[in-house]
């Protein structure tokens, strides 16, 4: 799991099982997507704007779907719906910035959609990017 080790001039440190790594403070993905992009950069497309949905609609049903069996808190899973909806509704695609052709099985998508999800549930939560001992990806 990535953690937060602190934020300073602009960006967040984020810490995983790799390493320290520097990600810029505004941005909702982190430090896993911050390596896919380094790791394969393959074409410079950007992910289709229906592929970015439909990652979303999976992400708030699991999120709903959780919170209604009593697997995850009413508050967390409401600030997750709330953050795929937004991104349903057009918002944060900026911020899906792996190459679309990758090294595995889409895995580098998922994990930048999870941080991209994470990172603005927490922040609507009032917490700060890259907190994710209260979200994680």
């Amino acid at each position: 799991m990535a953690t937060l080790t602190e934020v300073k001039n602009g960006v967040r440190i984020e810490k995983d099982f790799l390493g320290e790594k520097e990600v810029p403070n505004y941005a909702y993905y982190g430090v896993q997507t911050m390596r896919a992009v380094e790791n394969f950069p393959i074409t410079g497309y950007k992910i289709h704007e229906g592929l970015i949905k439909a990652f979303a609609i999976v992400k708030k049903a699991a999120a709903l779907a959780n919170t209604d069996v009593g697997r995850l808190e009413l508050n967390k899973g409401g600030a997750i719906a709330e953050a795929a909806q937004e991104i349903l509704d057009g918002k944060w695609h900026d911020h899906f910035i792996v190459d679309p052709i990758q090294g595995g099985a889409g895995t580098s998508m998922n994990m930048n959609a999870n941080e991209v999800i994470a990172n603005r549930a927490l922040e609507l939560l009032g917490m700060e990017k890259g907190d994710y001992h209260y979200i994680s990806p």
